[in-house]
């Protein structure tokens, strides 16, 4: 019989935990949890946050979590600048000159900009601070359909179309000017470029035919390396000469990725998920950003490559335990595994019901004194809080739960019903809700009594809250249209945060300020319901490839980003829901085998 190690050169290793680092495929047993375990290299595109400006034929720099996107063409040149943190795009400043078809090199924050077409090839370059472009030294040569590599100090310029045609001239920049290198063996245009400036790398274009051929500078001279599987011009790079990402391309638009070791191009498993060309990329082959283009119409896709030798299991909700009574404009807080719900409505009437969950089902907990719903809430399974709501009319009341009864606690200074919680039972914060109109209005608890806090910017009800009460989160809501708006609180004020990309009221919401989610929801009619979930890193929202499976709104909600609860609440088209969703964020993990 074949052994493990006469198939794989390896034996399998005997430890009492899992290695931090192990080559690709290498099998293990842990003696503590009595398994089989291996890691797996994946690779993957995934879509994130689009691009504010649509655009073809743009430069990128930089790398997937601090990417920069400038120039381009829209159906007519632009000069623009977006900025990327992972998740999404701000805009940046303005270049000199709008053009497309140029060459890019360097970070965000020192970014080189160089060549293009404006009125018609240019020479002009422009070096980027993190906010503002200055003009330096031209290229020797004007022209458009060039390839970049390098640095702000160190740049290199190759290929591109030139009066009075293909060029294979390469130049080089310090920082100021730029100097003749050597001329490639090819002259093309339209080419995908990476590396540095002592080991730059052209790859695909365009001569007389779409090519497929690699070269490989060292600094002074070019020399042939490995052909492209599939020939291409108009395609996007990103990494270093001995490990380079090719992808995107055509026409007609491809979304084939290549990897690049050195000598060999090798076609990847996975391709972009929208097939482009006329793209720009950015960071190294493991670790890589794709944005912009066009598919036949120009577009503001923003695609983030990984290759990783562990697997990513992506963001997911999955049933819990079903509540006893459905119903729905609840109270929720606690963790996953530790959660509360309190009041509502069930069908035909309030309630002051209230449930536990232990990570798997409901139970009876005692009763709360005031049955009311649309109600405020906060705090944990053994020291609640709930606050304001409906009964015949608007409540100020508040009650405080120790794990198995509720007793009365100080009133609200505003009386009010779809407010808002967060904090604890000692540090409690409530915002926003509806008197007669909807209201700014926030308060803070210390356990015995509520005072008044900053008032927020945007008055509204029915929002969604997360965090403390010194560092509160605020979004979405009804003010008395549905709203996107976010606002972070320090204990004194409110400031404006980002905006959900997701307009709707009656959501949940947990976690953080700095690390928050927002799922289901409605706008102010049934029908706009949904369960779109999104993540906030304290700047900006993040839509999850993750929705509930059943969306709904006026839910309860519970727990942390990375693992939250939403239970009953109403769905479309109308009527309580009993059912509960949990929600695991995307984690990495190893593959377990068995033991027998």
């Amino acid at each position: 019989m074949t052994t493990y190690k006469e198939l794989f050169g390896k034996a399998v290793k005997y430890l009492s935990t899992d290695p931090t680092t192990e080559a690709e495929g290498q099998v293990w047993y842990n003696s503590t949890s009595g398994t089989f375990k291996s890691l797996l290299a994946t690779a993957y595109w995934a879509s994130n946050n689009s691009m504010n400006t649509a655009r073809r034929n743009l430069a990128g720099a930089g790398t997937q979590t601090a990417g920069l996107g400038f120039a381009g063409k829209t159906t007519v040149n632009v000069a623009n600048t977006e900025e990327y943190n992972g998740s999404g795009w701000a805009t940046g400043g303005n270049m000199g000159t709008a053009r497309y078809e140029l060459g890019g090199a360097g970070t965000q924050t020192a970014a080189l900009g160089f060549g293009g077409y404006s009125v018609g090839a240019t020479n002009v370059t422009e070096e980027y601070n993190g906010s503002t472009w200055s003009p330096s030294g031209n290229l020797a040569t004007s022209r458009n359909g060039i390839a970049g590599a390098g640095t702000q100090t160190a740049g290199l310029g190759f290929g591109g179309i030139a009066a009075p045609g293909n060029t294979g001239a390469t130049e080089e920049y310090n920082g100021s000017v730029w100097t003749s290198g050597g001329t490639m063996s090819t002259a093309r245009r339209r080419l995908g470029g990476c590396g540095l400036q002592t080991a730059g790398l052209g790859f695909g274009g365009y001569s007389t035919t779409v090519l497929n051929s690699t070269e490989e500078y060292n600094g002074s001279a070019w020399t042939a390396g490995g052909n492209l599987n599939t020939a291409r011009q108009f395609l996007a790079g990103a990494g270093t000469q001995t490990s380079a990402l090719a992808f995107g391309g055509g026409p007609p638009a491809v979304a084939v990725t290549e990897l690049y070791d050195g000598s060999t191009w090798t076609t990847s498993p996975v391709s972009l998920a929208t097939a482009r060309n006329g793209l720009a990329g950015a960071g190294v082959q493991t670790s890589a950003l794709a944005f912009g283009g066009t598919t036949g119409s120009i577009t503001a896709v923003t695609e983030e490559y990984n290759f990783s030798s562990t697997i990513t299991i992506p963001d997911v909700w999955q049933s819990g335990g079903n509540v006893a009574t459905a119903r729905q404009t609840l109270a929720g807080f606690g963790v996953q595994t530790a959660a509360l719900i309190a009041g509502g409505e069930d069908p035909g009437a309030v309630t002051g019901a209230t449930e536990e969950y232990n990570g798997s089902s409901w139970t009876a907990g005692g009763s709360m004194g005031t049955a009311r719903r649309i109600l405020g809430g906060c705090g944990t399974q053994t020291a609640g809080l709930v606050f304001g709501g409906f009964t015949g009319g608007n409540e100020n009341l508040t009650e405080e739960y120790n794990g198995s009864t509720w007793a009365g606690g100080g009133n609200l200074g505003t009386t009010r019903r779809g407010l808002a919680g967060a904090g604890t039972q000692t540090a409690g914060l409530g915002f926003g809700g509806f008197t007669t109109v909807a209201v700014t209005a926030t308060e803070e608890y210390n356990g015995t009594a509520w005072t008044g806090g900053g008032n927020m910017s945007t008055a509204r009800q029915a929002l969604g809250g997360a965090g403390t009460q010194t560092a509160g989160l605020g979004f979405g809501g009804n003010a008395p249209a549905a709203t996107n708006a976010t606002e972070a609180y320090n204990g004194t004020a409110w400031t404006t945060g980002g905006n959900l990309n997701t307009t709707r009221g009656n959501l949940g919401g947990t976690g953080l300020q700095t690390a928050a989610l927002a799922f289901g929801g409605a706008a102010p009619t049934i029908p706009g319901v949904t369960g779109a979930t999104e993540e906030y890193n304290g700047t900006a929202w993040t839509t999850s490839p993750a929705t509930l499976a059943s969306a709904r709104f006026r839910g309860g909600a519970a727990g942390t980003t990375s693992a939250a609860l939403y239970s009953a609440g109403e769905g479309p088209p109308g009527g309580n829901v009993d059912n509960t969703e949990e929600f695991t964020s995307a984690f990495n993990a190893t593959v377990n085998f068995t033991t027998s």
